[in-house]
Protein backbone atom coordinates (compact mmCIF):
# COMPACT_ATOMS: atom_id res chain seq x y z
CA UNK A 1 0.00 0.00 0.00
CA UNK A 2 2.80 2.41 0.90
CA UNK A 3 4.69 1.76 -2.31
CA UNK A 4 1.63 2.42 -4.45
CA UNK A 5 0.97 5.65 -2.57
CA UNK A 6 4.51 6.89 -3.30
CA UNK A 7 4.22 6.12 -7.01
CA UNK A 8 0.69 7.49 -7.27
CA UNK A 9 1.31 11.27 -6.75
CA UNK A 10 3.89 11.49 -9.54
CA UNK A 11 1.63 9.87 -12.14
CA UNK A 12 -1.40 11.71 -10.86
CA UNK A 13 0.21 15.14 -11.12
CA UNK A 14 1.23 14.40 -14.70
CA UNK A 15 -2.29 13.29 -15.61
CA UNK A 16 -4.31 15.78 -13.61
CA UNK A 17 -3.42 18.96 -15.49
CA UNK A 18 -4.68 17.94 -18.97
CA UNK A 19 -7.73 16.23 -17.47
CA UNK A 20 -8.49 19.25 -15.33
CA UNK A 21 -8.23 21.62 -18.26
CA UNK A 22 -10.61 19.43 -20.24
CA UNK A 23 -13.09 18.46 -17.54
CA UNK A 24 -13.41 21.38 -15.13
CA UNK A 25 -15.02 24.72 -15.74
CA UNK A 26 -16.02 27.51 -13.40
CA UNK A 27 -19.09 27.95 -15.58
CA UNK A 28 -22.15 25.86 -14.75
CA UNK A 29 -22.69 22.95 -17.10
CA UNK A 30 -26.14 22.03 -18.39
CA UNK A 31 -26.12 18.42 -17.19
CA UNK A 32 -26.91 17.39 -13.63
CA UNK A 33 -23.56 15.62 -13.40
CA UNK A 34 -20.14 16.69 -14.62
CA UNK A 35 -19.71 15.01 -17.99
CA UNK A 36 -16.66 13.17 -19.21
CA UNK A 37 -14.18 15.27 -21.24
CA UNK A 38 -15.44 13.72 -24.47
CA UNK A 39 -18.95 14.93 -23.67
CA UNK A 40 -17.99 18.55 -23.09
CA UNK A 41 -19.38 20.98 -25.67
CA UNK A 42 -16.62 21.68 -28.21
CA UNK A 43 -17.18 25.42 -27.72
CA UNK A 44 -16.41 25.14 -24.02
CA UNK A 45 -13.33 22.96 -24.49
CA UNK A 46 -11.96 25.15 -27.29
CA UNK A 47 -12.61 28.30 -25.30
CA UNK A 48 -10.74 27.00 -22.28
CA UNK A 49 -7.80 25.98 -24.46
CA UNK A 50 -7.71 29.48 -25.96
CA UNK A 51 -7.79 31.16 -22.55
CA UNK A 52 -5.03 28.89 -21.28
CA UNK A 53 -2.85 29.59 -24.31
CA UNK A 54 -3.25 33.37 -24.12
CA UNK A 55 -2.46 33.41 -20.39
CA UNK A 56 0.65 31.23 -20.74
CA UNK A 57 2.01 33.08 -23.78
CA UNK A 58 1.43 36.39 -21.99
CA UNK A 59 3.40 35.18 -18.98
CA UNK A 60 6.26 33.99 -21.21
CA UNK A 61 6.38 37.31 -23.04
CA UNK A 62 6.40 39.27 -19.78
CA UNK A 63 9.06 37.01 -18.21
CA UNK A 64 11.35 37.74 -21.16
CA UNK A 65 10.64 41.46 -20.79
CA UNK A 66 11.08 41.58 -17.00
CA UNK A 67 14.32 39.57 -16.96
CA UNK A 68 15.62 41.09 -20.21
CA UNK A 69 16.08 37.61 -21.64
CA UNK A 70 15.24 35.73 -24.80
CA UNK A 71 11.84 34.11 -25.14
CA UNK A 72 13.51 30.68 -25.14
CA UNK A 73 15.11 31.49 -21.78
CA UNK A 74 11.74 32.72 -20.47
CA UNK A 75 10.10 29.39 -21.41
CA UNK A 76 12.85 27.49 -19.60
CA UNK A 77 12.54 29.79 -16.60
CA UNK A 78 8.77 29.16 -16.39
CA UNK A 79 9.23 25.37 -16.55
CA UNK A 80 11.92 25.57 -13.88
CA UNK A 81 9.53 27.44 -11.58
CA UNK A 82 7.05 24.56 -11.75
CA UNK A 83 7.44 21.71 -9.23
CA UNK A 84 9.46 18.75 -10.44
CA UNK A 85 6.42 16.45 -10.66
CA UNK A 86 4.92 18.64 -13.40
CA UNK A 87 8.07 19.78 -15.17
CA UNK A 88 7.98 16.87 -17.63
CA UNK A 89 4.58 17.98 -18.94
CA UNK A 90 5.81 21.58 -19.17
CA UNK A 91 8.91 20.62 -21.15
CA UNK A 92 6.85 18.50 -23.56
CA UNK A 93 4.64 21.50 -24.35
CA UNK A 94 7.72 23.76 -24.53
CA UNK A 95 9.29 21.40 -27.06
CA UNK A 96 6.14 21.38 -29.18
CA UNK A 97 5.16 25.04 -29.06
CA UNK A 98 8.18 26.89 -27.65
CA UNK A 99 10.06 27.57 -30.90
CA UNK A 100 6.94 28.89 -32.62
CA UNK A 101 5.99 31.08 -29.65
CA UNK A 102 9.54 32.46 -29.53
CA UNK A 103 9.62 33.21 -33.24
CA UNK A 104 6.32 35.08 -33.20
CA UNK A 105 7.00 37.04 -30.00
CA UNK A 106 10.39 38.05 -31.40
CA UNK A 107 8.45 39.52 -34.33
CA UNK A 108 6.42 41.60 -31.82
CA UNK A 109 3.21 39.63 -32.12
CA UNK A 110 1.03 39.51 -29.01
CA UNK A 111 -0.49 36.49 -27.26
CA UNK A 112 -3.80 36.73 -29.15
CA UNK A 113 -2.03 36.53 -32.51
CA UNK A 114 0.26 33.72 -31.34
CA UNK A 115 -2.58 31.52 -30.07
CA UNK A 116 -4.78 32.06 -33.12
CA UNK A 117 -1.89 31.24 -35.45
CA UNK A 118 -1.09 28.08 -33.43
CA UNK A 119 -4.73 27.02 -33.90
CA UNK A 120 -5.26 26.94 -30.12
CA UNK A 121 -7.87 29.69 -30.47
CA UNK A 122 -10.42 28.43 -32.96
CA UNK A 123 -13.00 30.64 -34.59
CA UNK A 124 -16.39 29.08 -35.25
CA UNK A 125 -18.37 30.19 -38.33
CA UNK A 126 -19.95 33.55 -37.63
CA UNK A 127 -17.97 34.02 -34.42
CA UNK A 128 -15.84 37.16 -34.09
CA UNK A 129 -12.08 36.91 -33.54
CA UNK A 130 -11.73 36.91 -29.76
CA UNK A 131 -8.84 38.85 -28.23
CA UNK A 132 -7.63 39.91 -24.79
CA UNK A 133 -5.27 42.68 -25.89
CA UNK A 134 -5.98 45.71 -28.09
CA UNK A 135 -5.72 44.59 -31.75
CA UNK A 136 -2.46 45.34 -33.60
CA UNK A 137 -2.34 48.45 -35.79
CA UNK A 138 -2.63 46.34 -38.96
CA UNK A 139 -5.73 44.64 -37.53
CA UNK A 140 -6.09 41.31 -35.80
CA UNK A 141 -7.04 39.34 -38.93
CA UNK A 142 -4.06 40.69 -40.89
CA UNK A 143 -1.67 39.97 -38.02
CA UNK A 144 -2.94 36.38 -37.69
CA UNK A 145 -2.61 35.86 -41.45
CA UNK A 146 0.97 37.08 -41.33
CA UNK A 147 1.80 34.81 -38.37
CA UNK A 148 0.34 31.77 -40.12
CA UNK A 149 2.48 32.54 -43.15
CA UNK A 150 5.55 32.52 -40.93
CA UNK A 151 4.61 29.13 -39.47
CA UNK A 152 3.35 27.66 -42.73
CA UNK A 153 6.36 25.46 -43.37
CA UNK A 154 6.60 24.07 -39.85
CA UNK A 155 6.25 20.27 -40.18
CA UNK A 156 6.19 19.44 -36.48
CA UNK A 157 3.39 21.91 -35.74
CA UNK A 158 0.99 20.16 -38.14
CA UNK A 159 1.34 16.86 -36.31
CA UNK A 160 1.41 18.01 -32.70
CA UNK A 161 -1.54 20.35 -32.20
CA UNK A 162 -3.50 19.62 -29.02
CA UNK A 163 -2.81 17.94 -25.70
CA UNK A 164 -1.38 14.42 -25.74
CA UNK A 165 -3.95 11.76 -24.86
CA UNK A 166 -2.10 10.26 -21.91
CA UNK A 167 -5.10 8.12 -21.00
CA UNK A 168 -4.60 6.10 -24.18
CA UNK A 169 -1.62 4.40 -22.58
CA UNK A 170 -2.73 1.01 -21.14
CA UNK A 171 -0.78 1.50 -17.91
CA UNK A 172 -2.60 4.78 -17.23
CA UNK A 173 -6.11 3.85 -18.30
CA UNK A 174 -7.18 2.63 -14.85
CA UNK A 175 -5.82 5.71 -13.12
CA UNK A 176 -7.64 7.93 -15.60
CA UNK A 177 -10.90 6.20 -14.83
CA UNK A 178 -10.35 6.69 -11.11
CA UNK A 179 -9.64 10.39 -11.67
CA UNK A 180 -12.84 10.73 -13.69
CA UNK A 181 -14.68 8.99 -10.85
CA UNK A 182 -13.48 11.69 -8.44
CA UNK A 183 -14.58 14.42 -10.84
CA UNK A 184 -17.97 12.84 -11.41
CA UNK A 185 -18.97 11.67 -7.93
CA UNK A 186 -17.04 14.07 -5.66
CA UNK A 187 -16.05 11.22 -3.34
CA UNK A 188 -12.56 10.67 -1.91
CA UNK A 189 -10.10 9.06 -4.32
CA UNK A 190 -8.54 7.18 -1.40
CA UNK A 191 -11.16 5.71 0.96
CA UNK A 192 -10.35 2.12 1.85
CA UNK A 193 -13.38 1.45 4.06
CA UNK A 194 -15.93 3.30 1.90
CA UNK A 195 -17.28 5.58 4.64
CA UNK A 196 -16.72 8.71 2.45
CA UNK A 197 -13.87 9.96 4.68
CA UNK A 198 -10.17 9.75 3.90
CA UNK A 199 -6.67 10.04 5.40
CA UNK A 200 -5.41 11.67 2.17
CA UNK A 201 -5.68 15.50 1.97
CA UNK A 202 -6.63 16.27 -1.64
CA UNK A 203 -8.67 14.47 -4.32
CA UNK A 204 -11.81 15.10 -2.26
CA UNK A 205 -9.98 13.90 0.85
CA UNK A 206 -9.69 15.59 4.23
CA UNK A 207 -9.33 19.08 2.75
CA UNK A 208 -13.03 18.59 1.94
CA UNK A 209 -14.23 16.39 4.83
CA UNK A 210 -13.02 15.71 8.34
CA UNK A 211 -10.00 13.44 8.43
CA UNK A 212 -10.72 9.75 9.00
CA UNK A 213 -8.82 8.29 11.96
CA UNK A 214 -9.22 4.63 10.93
CA UNK A 215 -9.60 4.06 7.21
CA UNK A 216 -9.93 0.32 7.68
CA UNK A 217 -13.07 0.50 9.83
CA UNK A 218 -16.34 1.65 8.30
CA UNK A 219 -17.84 2.35 11.76
CA UNK A 220 -15.16 4.93 12.61
CA UNK A 221 -15.52 8.38 11.02
CA UNK A 222 -16.07 12.05 11.95
CA UNK A 223 -19.55 13.07 13.01
CA UNK A 224 -20.93 9.87 14.52
CA UNK A 225 -22.21 9.67 18.05
CA UNK A 226 -19.60 7.97 20.26
CA UNK A 227 -19.73 4.21 20.57
CA UNK A 228 -20.18 3.42 24.30
CA UNK A 229 -18.73 6.86 25.10
CA UNK A 230 -15.52 5.85 23.31
CA UNK A 231 -14.18 4.03 26.34
CA UNK A 232 -11.75 1.90 24.32
CA UNK A 233 -11.21 3.83 21.07
CA UNK A 234 -12.03 7.06 19.24
CA UNK A 235 -15.06 6.16 17.10
CA UNK A 236 -15.83 9.72 15.92
CA UNK A 237 -12.27 10.99 15.30
CA UNK A 238 -12.60 14.01 17.58
CA UNK A 239 -9.56 12.94 19.60
CA UNK A 240 -11.51 12.33 22.82
CA UNK A 241 -11.56 8.76 24.17
CA UNK A 242 -10.60 6.67 27.18
CA UNK A 243 -11.56 6.84 30.87
CA UNK A 244 -10.54 9.35 33.54
CA UNK A 245 -8.66 7.22 36.13
CA UNK A 246 -9.67 9.61 38.92
CA UNK A 247 -13.40 8.89 38.76
CA UNK A 248 -13.82 6.19 36.10
CA UNK A 249 -15.97 8.44 33.87
CA UNK A 250 -15.23 8.25 30.10
CA UNK A 251 -13.74 11.49 28.82
CA UNK A 252 -16.25 11.65 25.97
CA UNK A 253 -19.14 11.45 28.45
CA UNK A 254 -17.52 13.96 30.77
CA UNK A 255 -16.81 16.58 28.10
CA UNK A 256 -19.43 15.97 25.41
CA UNK A 257 -22.60 14.69 27.09
CA UNK A 258 -25.28 17.34 26.66
CA UNK A 259 -22.90 19.53 24.65
CA UNK A 260 -25.20 19.56 21.60
CA UNK A 261 -22.46 18.32 19.27
CA UNK A 262 -23.19 19.01 15.60
CA UNK A 263 -21.31 19.04 12.34
CA UNK A 264 -21.05 21.57 9.53
CA UNK A 265 -22.03 20.69 5.95
CA UNK A 266 -21.81 23.02 2.98
CA UNK A 267 -23.79 22.35 -0.20
CA UNK A 268 -22.40 24.91 -2.57
CA UNK A 269 -20.58 26.12 -5.64
CA UNK A 270 -17.08 27.35 -6.48
CA UNK A 271 -17.41 30.23 -4.02
CA UNK A 272 -18.11 27.78 -1.19
CA UNK A 273 -15.31 25.50 -2.39
CA UNK A 274 -13.15 28.64 -2.36
CA UNK A 275 -11.97 28.69 -5.97
CA UNK A 276 -8.67 30.54 -6.17
CA UNK A 277 -5.89 31.01 -8.72
CA UNK A 278 -2.87 32.61 -7.01
CA UNK A 279 -2.07 35.98 -8.63
CA UNK A 280 1.64 35.08 -8.34
CA UNK A 281 1.07 32.57 -11.15
CA UNK A 282 0.44 35.48 -13.53
CA UNK A 283 2.43 38.34 -12.03
CA UNK A 284 6.00 38.05 -13.33
CA UNK A 285 7.36 40.63 -10.90
CA UNK A 286 6.44 38.27 -8.03
CA UNK A 287 7.06 34.96 -9.78
CA UNK A 288 9.50 32.42 -8.35
CA UNK A 289 9.81 28.72 -7.54
CA UNK A 290 7.98 29.45 -4.29
CA UNK A 291 5.01 30.86 -6.24
CA UNK A 292 4.27 27.45 -7.78
CA UNK A 293 5.11 25.23 -4.81
CA UNK A 294 1.41 24.48 -4.20
CA UNK A 295 0.61 23.79 -7.87
CA UNK A 296 0.17 19.99 -7.55
CA UNK A 297 -2.06 20.43 -4.49
CA UNK A 298 -4.14 23.06 -6.27
CA UNK A 299 -4.66 20.84 -9.31
CA UNK A 300 -5.65 17.84 -7.20
CA UNK A 301 -8.20 20.02 -5.39
CA UNK A 302 -9.66 21.30 -8.70
CA UNK A 303 -8.21 24.79 -8.07
CA UNK A 304 -10.38 24.95 -4.93
CA UNK A 305 -9.13 25.58 -1.38
CA UNK A 306 -11.90 24.28 0.93
CA UNK A 307 -9.41 24.02 3.80
CA UNK A 308 -9.46 27.85 3.89
CA UNK A 309 -13.13 28.46 3.11
CA UNK A 310 -15.53 30.52 5.20
CA UNK A 311 -17.69 27.52 6.10
CA UNK A 312 -15.28 24.57 6.45
CA UNK A 313 -11.83 26.20 6.64
CA UNK A 314 -9.55 24.70 9.29
CA UNK A 315 -5.93 25.37 8.20
CA UNK A 316 -3.95 28.61 8.43
CA UNK A 317 -4.41 30.30 5.07
CA UNK A 318 -1.47 30.66 2.71
CA UNK A 319 -3.42 32.59 0.06
CA UNK A 320 -4.04 35.95 1.72
CA UNK A 321 -5.88 36.88 4.89
CA UNK A 322 -6.46 34.55 7.80
CA UNK A 323 -8.77 31.56 8.00
CA UNK A 324 -12.01 32.07 9.87
CA UNK A 325 -14.92 29.73 9.36
CA UNK A 326 -18.22 28.56 10.78
CA UNK A 327 -16.58 25.19 11.54
CA UNK A 328 -13.73 26.80 13.50
CA UNK A 329 -16.13 28.89 15.56
CA UNK A 330 -18.28 25.87 16.40
CA UNK A 331 -15.17 23.84 17.23
CA UNK A 332 -13.87 26.63 19.45
CA UNK A 333 -17.15 26.60 21.39
CA UNK A 334 -17.31 22.81 21.56
CA UNK A 335 -14.16 20.72 21.07
CA UNK A 336 -16.39 17.67 20.61
CA UNK A 337 -17.12 18.97 17.06
CA UNK A 338 -13.50 18.41 16.00
CA UNK A 339 -13.26 17.15 12.37
CA UNK A 340 -17.05 17.10 11.85
CA UNK A 341 -17.09 19.00 8.56
CA UNK A 342 -18.09 18.31 4.97
CA UNK A 343 -17.64 20.66 2.03
CA UNK A 344 -19.88 19.23 -0.69
CA UNK A 345 -19.34 21.88 -3.33
CA UNK A 346 -18.26 21.93 -6.94
CA UNK A 347 -17.18 24.50 -9.48
CA UNK A 348 -20.33 25.43 -11.36
CA UNK A 349 -22.62 24.19 -8.59
CA UNK A 350 -26.26 25.22 -8.99
CA UNK A 351 -29.66 24.14 -7.70
CA UNK A 352 -29.78 21.74 -10.66
CA UNK A 353 -26.53 19.82 -10.35
CA UNK A 354 -26.59 19.88 -6.54
CA UNK A 355 -29.36 17.28 -6.83
CA UNK A 356 -26.65 14.87 -7.94
CA UNK A 357 -23.86 16.22 -5.76
CA UNK A 358 -25.94 15.95 -2.57
CA UNK A 359 -25.80 12.16 -2.83
CA UNK A 360 -22.18 12.27 -1.69
CA UNK A 361 -23.35 13.49 1.75
CA UNK A 362 -22.06 11.28 4.56
CA UNK A 363 -24.62 11.25 7.40
CA UNK A 364 -26.32 8.32 9.10
CA UNK A 365 -29.71 9.32 10.44
CA UNK A 366 -29.58 6.81 13.31
CA UNK A 367 -25.90 6.81 14.31
CA UNK A 368 -24.62 10.35 13.73
CA UNK A 369 -24.86 13.76 15.36
CA UNK A 370 -27.17 16.43 13.92
CA UNK A 371 -25.68 18.86 11.40
CA UNK A 372 -25.89 22.49 10.37
CA UNK A 373 -26.27 22.46 6.58
CA UNK A 374 -25.54 25.61 4.57
CA UNK A 375 -27.22 25.54 1.15
CA UNK A 376 -25.39 28.22 -0.83
CA UNK A 377 -25.47 28.34 -4.62
CA UNK A 378 -24.96 32.08 -4.71
CA UNK A 379 -24.67 32.70 -8.45
CA UNK A 380 -24.73 29.81 -10.89
CA UNK A 381 -28.51 29.68 -11.23
CA UNK A 382 -28.24 33.02 -13.05
CA UNK A 383 -24.64 32.72 -14.28
CA UNK A 384 -23.65 31.00 -17.51
CA UNK A 385 -21.43 31.68 -20.49
CA UNK A 386 -24.12 31.54 -23.15
CA UNK A 387 -24.72 34.43 -25.52
CA UNK A 388 -28.43 34.32 -24.71
CA UNK A 389 -27.68 34.18 -21.00
CA UNK A 390 -31.19 35.10 -19.81
CA UNK A 391 -32.71 32.10 -21.59
CA UNK A 392 -30.38 29.74 -19.70
CA UNK A 393 -31.05 31.08 -16.20
CA UNK A 394 -32.99 29.03 -13.67
CA UNK A 395 -36.62 30.15 -13.43
CA UNK A 396 -38.37 30.67 -10.06
CA UNK A 397 -40.49 27.58 -10.72
CA UNK A 398 -37.40 25.46 -11.42
CA UNK A 399 -35.67 26.88 -8.37
CA UNK A 400 -38.55 25.88 -6.11
CA UNK A 401 -38.62 22.37 -7.54
CA UNK A 402 -34.83 21.88 -7.31
CA UNK A 403 -34.50 23.16 -3.75
CA UNK A 404 -37.51 21.20 -2.50
CA UNK A 405 -36.06 17.99 -3.97
CA UNK A 406 -32.78 18.69 -2.18
CA UNK A 407 -34.53 19.41 1.11
CA UNK A 408 -36.61 16.23 0.91
CA UNK A 409 -33.43 14.27 0.33
CA UNK A 410 -31.81 15.94 3.35
CA UNK A 411 -34.90 15.10 5.43
CA UNK A 412 -34.30 11.43 4.63
CA UNK A 413 -30.60 11.59 5.61
CA UNK A 414 -30.06 14.13 8.39
CA UNK A 415 -30.44 13.15 12.06
CA UNK A 416 -33.25 14.80 13.98
CA UNK A 417 -32.60 18.30 15.40
CA UNK A 418 -30.46 19.34 12.43
CA UNK A 419 -30.65 22.83 10.88
CA UNK A 420 -30.62 23.97 7.25
CA UNK A 421 -29.77 27.54 6.22
CA UNK A 422 -30.72 28.62 2.68
CA UNK A 423 -28.44 31.39 1.45
CA UNK A 424 -29.73 33.96 -1.03
CA UNK A 425 -28.03 34.78 -4.30
CA UNK A 426 -25.43 37.54 -4.46
CA UNK A 427 -25.97 40.83 -6.29
CA UNK A 428 -23.12 40.48 -8.78
CA UNK A 429 -23.30 44.06 -10.07
CA UNK A 430 -20.70 44.62 -7.36
CA UNK A 431 -18.11 42.94 -9.62
CA UNK A 432 -18.32 45.24 -12.63
CA UNK A 433 -18.82 48.34 -10.52
CA UNK A 434 -15.60 47.79 -8.57
CA UNK A 435 -13.29 46.07 -11.06
CA UNK A 436 -14.03 46.91 -14.68
CA UNK A 437 -11.52 49.77 -15.02
CA UNK A 438 -8.78 48.25 -12.84
CA UNK A 439 -5.77 46.40 -14.24
CA UNK A 440 -5.80 42.62 -14.08
CA UNK A 441 -2.62 40.97 -12.66
CA UNK A 442 -1.71 40.05 -16.24
CA UNK A 443 -1.92 43.72 -17.25
CA UNK A 444 -0.12 45.35 -14.34
CA UNK A 445 3.39 45.23 -15.85
CA UNK A 446 2.48 47.08 -19.06
CA UNK A 447 -0.87 48.52 -17.96
CA UNK A 448 -2.58 46.93 -20.95
CA UNK A 449 -5.25 44.50 -19.63
CA UNK A 450 -8.22 45.66 -17.57
CA UNK A 451 -10.94 43.48 -16.12
CA UNK A 452 -13.30 44.91 -18.73
CA UNK A 453 -11.04 43.47 -21.44
CA UNK A 454 -10.84 40.13 -19.64
CA UNK A 455 -14.63 39.93 -19.29
CA UNK A 456 -15.12 40.75 -22.99
CA UNK A 457 -12.57 38.09 -23.99
CA UNK A 458 -14.30 35.40 -21.92
CA UNK A 459 -17.73 36.43 -23.19
CA UNK A 460 -16.53 36.27 -26.79
CA UNK A 461 -15.26 32.71 -26.22
CA UNK A 462 -18.48 31.83 -24.36
CA UNK A 463 -16.54 30.62 -21.32
CA UNK A 464 -17.38 33.49 -19.01
CA UNK A 465 -18.38 32.40 -15.50
CA UNK A 466 -21.20 34.91 -15.72
CA UNK A 467 -22.17 36.64 -18.95
CA UNK A 468 -24.99 38.45 -17.19
CA UNK A 469 -22.84 40.32 -14.66
CA UNK A 470 -19.38 40.42 -16.24
CA UNK A 471 -20.46 42.69 -19.07
CA UNK A 472 -20.48 46.34 -20.06
CA UNK A 473 -24.22 46.01 -20.76
CA UNK A 474 -25.80 47.71 -17.74
CA UNK A 475 -29.30 46.58 -18.72
CA UNK A 476 -28.18 42.97 -18.76
CA UNK A 477 -26.46 43.34 -15.39
CA UNK A 478 -29.67 44.73 -13.92
CA UNK A 479 -31.81 41.96 -15.42
CA UNK A 480 -29.44 39.34 -14.01
CA UNK A 481 -29.70 40.86 -10.55
CA UNK A 482 -33.48 41.01 -10.91
CA UNK A 483 -33.60 37.26 -11.62
CA UNK A 484 -31.22 36.58 -8.72
CA UNK A 485 -33.57 38.49 -6.41
CA UNK A 486 -36.54 36.46 -7.68
CA UNK A 487 -34.70 33.22 -6.89
CA UNK A 488 -33.74 34.48 -3.44
CA UNK A 489 -37.40 35.24 -2.80
CA UNK A 490 -38.20 31.63 -3.69
CA UNK A 491 -35.83 30.53 -0.92
CA UNK A 492 -37.49 32.94 1.51
CA UNK A 493 -40.91 31.53 0.61
CA UNK A 494 -39.69 27.98 1.22
CA UNK A 495 -38.48 28.85 4.70
CA UNK A 496 -41.81 30.58 5.44
CA UNK A 497 -44.14 27.86 4.21
CA UNK A 498 -42.37 24.48 4.30
CA UNK A 499 -41.83 22.17 7.28
CA UNK A 500 -39.57 19.13 7.58
CA UNK A 501 -39.41 16.29 10.07
CA UNK A 502 -35.73 16.27 10.95
CA UNK A 503 -34.59 19.89 10.64
CA UNK A 504 -35.79 23.45 10.79
CA UNK A 505 -34.99 25.73 7.88
CA UNK A 506 -33.82 29.36 7.86
CA UNK A 507 -33.08 31.96 5.20
CA UNK A 508 -30.06 34.28 5.07
CA UNK A 509 -29.25 36.99 2.53
CA UNK A 510 -25.73 36.84 1.15
CA UNK A 511 -24.29 39.81 3.10
CA UNK A 512 -22.13 41.36 0.37
CA UNK A 513 -23.28 44.94 0.93
CA UNK A 514 -22.80 44.75 4.70
CA UNK A 515 -19.42 43.08 4.20
CA UNK A 516 -18.24 45.85 1.88
CA UNK A 517 -19.38 48.52 4.32
CA UNK A 518 -17.61 46.83 7.23
CA UNK A 519 -14.48 46.29 5.13
CA UNK A 520 -14.48 49.98 4.19
CA UNK A 521 -14.74 50.97 7.86
CA UNK A 522 -11.65 48.83 8.47
CA UNK A 523 -9.77 50.80 5.81
CA UNK A 524 -10.13 48.35 2.93
CA UNK A 525 -11.22 48.88 -0.66
CA UNK A 526 -14.20 47.01 -2.19
CA UNK A 527 -12.14 45.46 -5.01
CA UNK A 528 -10.01 43.66 -2.41
CA UNK A 529 -13.02 41.47 -1.60
CA UNK A 530 -12.87 39.86 -5.06
CA UNK A 531 -10.43 37.23 -6.30
CA UNK A 532 -7.87 39.12 -8.43
CA UNK A 533 -7.24 36.54 -11.17
CA UNK A 534 -10.78 35.54 -12.15
CA UNK A 535 -12.43 38.78 -11.04
CA UNK A 536 -15.49 36.85 -9.96
CA UNK A 537 -15.18 34.88 -6.70
CA UNK A 538 -15.08 36.16 -3.09
CA UNK A 539 -11.53 36.58 -1.79
CA UNK A 540 -10.08 35.38 1.50
CA UNK A 541 -10.39 38.90 2.91
CA UNK A 542 -14.19 38.61 2.92
CA UNK A 543 -14.52 35.60 5.16
CA UNK A 544 -14.29 36.85 8.78
CA UNK A 545 -16.76 39.67 8.15
CA UNK A 546 -19.19 37.43 6.24
CA UNK A 547 -19.22 34.87 9.06
CA UNK A 548 -19.76 37.48 11.76
CA UNK A 549 -22.67 39.06 9.88
CA UNK A 550 -24.14 35.66 9.02
CA UNK A 551 -24.09 34.43 12.62
CA UNK A 552 -25.68 37.64 13.89
CA UNK A 553 -28.57 37.41 11.43
CA UNK A 554 -29.32 33.67 12.03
Amino acid sequence: MRASRQIFPNWFCILWLPLLLRAISCSPLPAAELPSPAALPSRLSQGQTCVGCVLVVSVIEQLAQWHNSTVKAAVERLCNYIPEKLQGFCYVLAEVYGPHIAELIDREMNADVVCHSLRLCKQDPGQPLCHLYPPPKVGLSAAIWKAKRILKNSKDLKSTVGFPNLCAFPLLADLCERIKYVLRNKLPFEDFDGDKFSTFPTLRGYHWRGRDCDDKNTTVYPGRRPDNWDVKSDSNCNGIWGVDPKDGIPYEEKFCKGADSQGVVLLGDSAGAHFHIPPEWMTVTQMSTKSFANLPMAFTDELDWPQFSEITGFLNSTIGGWTDSLYLRLRRRNRCNHRDLQNISQNGGSSRNLLSLIKSLARNQLLDNPAIVIYATIGNDVCNGNRDTLAHMTTPKEMFSNVMQALRYLDSRLPNSSHVILTGLVDGRFLWDNLHNRYHPLGQLNRDVTYSQLYSFLNCLQVSPCSGWLTANETLRNLTSERALQLSNVLKEITRTQKFANFDVFYMDFPLKQTAEEWHRMGGEPWQLIEPVDGFHPSQAQHPTVITISLSCC
